[in-house]
């Protein structure tokens, strides 16, 4: 079994952050084993019912979901030595050696990302063959809405190298002088492929922001950078993508 700080594993068990596990210790209200540990460092088994918190049992979580407003200029990966990733926005509040992303968005993409350590939720959502809705907020520059060009999303944009893209429904927000704002709904992930998608109809993306995939959607309160846990609404789909109707 992993072994895991106890202040670490406190901020797992309850709405603690890592200030407040480290007062509990100090105060002497941390058991291991039925012993008093005042040492916040103290390597514990993770989800040991060993631990308790004033003589109840602190369970930590097996699995942690975080909604992430991603800025641009942050990669998605877990390790970068030329870039900042998305695991250097995180604090200790929630942070664990094991968070990934699921899935991915270009450096230069912002919007809603989740960070876990649940790969069957990520294959479940990742995965071509389960056409997870994802909607994105994009700004193209060059480009002329029209019902044509909506009706050729509808029925499959062939992009460069001759893929034909599933269907996707596009929505026109404004146009500007500057650029078209819109709203693309997808049930792929190709590489760049909204990028690629604008491309094949002349135009070119210069914002891009996910807004949501599947009923996830990214929380407006949070700013470029921030961050939160799920809400019990939104921990219902992950159970339901992992196949937990319960």
């Amino acid at each position: 079994m992993a072994k895991i700080r106890l202040d670490k594993y406190i901020t797992m068990c309850g709405n603690y952050t890592r200030t407040q596990a480290k007062k509990l210790i100090h105060q002497k209200r941390v058991t291991v084993g039925g012993l008093i540990v005042t040492d916040e460092g103290f390597k514990a088994d993770e989800n040991s019912e060993n631990i308790c918190i004033d003589g109840i049992p602190a369970v930590g979580e097996k699995y942690t979901y975080i909604m992430l407003n991603k800025p641009a200029g942050v990669i998605s990966a877990t390790d970068d030595k030329k870039h900042r990733t998305v695991l250097d926005l995180i604090g200790e509040d929630v942070k664990r050696d094991d968070l990934f992303p699921a899935g991915r968005l270009d450096i230069d993409t912002e919007g809603l990302l989740i960070l876990t350590n649940d790969g069957v939720f990520a294959h479940n959502t990742l995965s071509p063959k389960k056409h997870v809705k994802k909607v994105y907020l994009v700004h193209a520059e060059n480009y002329k809405y029209s019902e044509e060009s909506r009706q050729r999303f509808l029925n499959g944009i062939e992009i460069d190298g001759g893929y034909i893209c599933k269907g996707a429904v596009l929505e026109l927000i404004e146009e500007t002088p500057e650029y078209t704002a819109l709203k693309l709904e997808i049930t792929e992930g190709k590489f760049h492929q909204v990028k690629r998608m604008i491309a094949a109809e002349g135009g070119n993306v210069i914002y891009l922001k996910r807004l949501s995939f599947g009923r996830i959607t990214l929380d407006e309160s949070l700013r470029p950078g921030e961050y939160r846990r799920l809400n019990a609404e939104e921990m219902q789909y992950i159970k339901e993508r992992n196949g937990d109707k319960t």
